[in-house]
């Protein structure tokens, strides 16, 4: 990721970081924003109206910050049922918290850079994760820049589960201390001089401890389930996101070798690892190994088959310039689930790097992230994943 000229490069995507996207501040949820004490304890929660962005407002406001609630408004391309207005919650946790709220229309931002996106890279045989984009280019990026315009708060805080340290005069970003809930691998794409203004107070804590704190402050969002599909879907199936031709236009499985031996649904209901759902039986464990989108083409193939040490990504944003070097050997993660398993960095480009893994890995997704650890869990690099190969 290139920060030029105050455009945001993002692959061959690019935009203008002001005035392109029809970005607009709603009026005050109930309590204005009105600071009275130094810029430095100011500080803008983004709020989703879930349990953690909820915690942490609170947290903040504990330990003595003015504390601002923001919630992103974004498009909703279906109505599931299950998951309401993006963020209503959040309005009605800052007026528990006695805290101003504001929506942030991001429609149009959101719509061209994350959905259109998204259905983009499907249709491309290819796994995106808007959830870090929408981090990386929206969050961290605009709408940050817009909160600084319209609030004068340069702090944000997020209710994810990583951690910012210092040392020295020198941020990084790193894992959380609880493992199993780290989502570090969705922040890599922040500016390294955003870090020293970026908060995040549940670096800390296990998901029990969030929950029992929000339990204790008796705060309506306290038993709240956690979002696990996408937010721009209704929480449904991601492939109310794709159109009917992305979805539908039926193709051959191959094998490995590219010998038909069936018919999918459309490359777009596939992603690289697949098991399930695929509707071909083999006589054997069988996974998705290849998308050849434009033949419209699956292949499939044994684990080992599938498996892949050499991996490429592009789009850098580079956190340790100093550690991310040829015959570096940090740990890489491939997926947000999962541990960072050791690599070595074989080739590096003015904007791509190639790693070796000294094991194998399962079904690597273009269009996913490759992240680089250091052995103290921070981030070194990450970039989108574009090339595999088992050689």
């Amino acid at each position: 990721m290139q920060l030029l000229n105050s455009r945001i490069r993002i692959g061959t995507r690019s935009m203008t970081k002001t005035g392109d996207y029809d970005i607009r501040l709603w009026p005050a949820s109930h309590l204005a924003w009105e600071p009275k004490g130094s810029a430095s304890r100011q500080i803008a929660v983004l709020m989703s109206g879930g349990v953690d962005s909820s915690v942490t407002a609170s947290l903040l406001k504990e330990a003595g910050w003015e504390v601002l609630g923001v919630t992103m408004k974004i498009p909703i391309s279906c109505d599931t049922g299950i998951r309401s207005c993006c963020g209503t919650g959040a309005a009605v946790v800052c007026r528990e918290l006695a805290i101003p709220h504001y929506f942030v229309d991001v429609t149009r931002a959101f719509q061209q850079l994350i959905v259109e996106n998204f259905r983009q890279v499907y249709s491309k045989g290819h796994t995106p994760n808007p959830c870090a984009d929408c981090n990386t280019f929206l969050k961290f990026s605009l709408v940050w820049d817009f909160i600084e315009r319209q609030f004068g708060a340069s702090f944000l805080a997020t209710g994810h589960y990583a951690k910012v340290s210092e040392l020295k005069g020198r941020y990084r970003l790193g894992m959380a201390e609880y493992k199993p809930k780290d989502q570090s691998y969705f922040l890599y794409g922040i500016l390294k001089g955003r870090l020293p203004k970026f908060v995040l107070p549940l670096g800390d804590m296990a998901k029990e401890q969030v929950r029992a704190k929000a339990v204790a402050l008796g705060l309506s969002v306290a038993d709240k389930p956690e979002s696990m599909e996408l937010c721009f879907a209704g929480e449904g199936d991601y492939r109310v996101a794709l159109s009917a031709e992305q979805a539908s236009r039926e193709g051959d499985i191959t094998n490995m070798r590219g010998e038909v031996i069936g018919r999918h649904k459309g490359i777009a209901n596939y992603t690289l690892g697949q098991r399930r759902g695929i509707g071909y039986a083999g006589g054997q464990p069988l996974y998705v190994g290849r998308i050849d989108a434009a033949n419209n083409t699956i292949a499939l193939g044994t684990r080992d088959e599938v498996c892949c040490a050499s991996i490429s990504a592009s789009d850098l944003n580079v956190l340790i310039p100093e550690e991310f070097i040829q015959g570096a050997q940090p740990r890489a993660k491939i997926r947000s689930y999962g541990q960072a398993n050791p690599c070595t960095i074989t080739k590096l480009t003015a904007d791509a790097v190639t790693v070796e893994f000294d094991t194998p890995q399962f079904a690597p997704s273009p269009g996913q992230k490759l992240l680089l650890y250091n052995a103290e869990d921070n981030i070194v690099a990450g970039g989108t994943i574009s090339i595999t190969s088992n050689a």
